[in-house]
């Protein structure tokens, strides 16, 4: 886990997948410590992977703020006045110091982002992920980078943290190639529509399809080609 790479986390139709896996907690307090599998644990408190749980669980004070995308079951969170149903597909983002209940059926499995800081304020609550949403048009790639036309992108942050710099939001765009380079941040990405092809730095591809979840570590090798419209659920820090 310590080589940033593009890890795989998950298919949309269940198949395995090539990246390896830790049965680990995040900390002494992960309320998912057992279901935990980690892909990636970096220096800076970011971790990714997937959590397999059943049942329920109480959660009094949420130690992170968590970032899931339900791949397998049915999952309800349940915060305060808020009440998030989440089927396959769902995401949403569980707020650091959140008392929190999960009720998640039989066989219930999800991709995970979750930040871990250190003295970090609490962020309770529960942000929705929601696939429809009309979108800002936002900033493209700069020319260096690109292969062909810049493409147009819009995108919708819905959970921000500044003091974690923590981003989770909905974002588009049309058609682009660009060159690889090291990824400036670590991403989260659930492919909401369309189809990517990510490269490393030795030409292995890793083509990520709608209702797949990928995530690219900060510093890791990433060329991008995609040949219609994508659509993503990203988590950034």
């Amino acid at each position: 886990m310590s080589t940033p790479g593009i890890l795989l986390l998950a298919r949309a139709d269940g198949s395995g997948v090539a990246t390896s896996f830790s049965s680990t907690p995040l900390s002494a307090r992960d309320p998912f410590a057992e279901a935990r599998k980690v892909a990636w644990r970096g220096h800076d408190g970011v971790s990714a992977g997937v959590v397999r749980f059943s049942g329920d669980a109480l959660i009094e004070d949420f130690p992170y703020s968590e970032t899931l995308v339900v791949h397998a079951g049915h999952v309800v969170l349940s915060s305060a006045d808020q009440t998030l149903e989440l089927s396959i597909g769902g995401s949403a983002v569980i707020g650091r110091g959140s008392r929190v209940t999960v009720q998640a059926s039989a066989g219930s499995e999800w991709a995970f982002c979750a930040v871990d800081v250190e003295n970090a304020p609490v962020r309770p609550g529960l942000t929705l992920l929601p696939a429809h949403l009309w979108l800002d048009p936002s900033a493209t790639l700069e020319p260096p980078i690109l292969i062909g036309p810049a493409p147009q992108c819009r995108a919708l942050s819905l959970f921000d943290d500044a003091v974690t710099a923590f981003k989770v939001g909905i974002w588009d765009s049309t058609p682009y190639q660009r060159h690889g380079r090291a990824h400036r941040l670590h991403e989260l990405m659930h492919l909401l529509e369309g189809s990517v092809t990510l490269a490393d730095e030795a030409g292995v591809e890793v083509t990520v399809n709608a209702g797949d979840t990928v995530f690219v570590a900060k510093g890791a090798f990433c060329a991008w080609t995609s040949t219609v419209y994508v659509r993503k659920v990203y988590a950034v820090k």
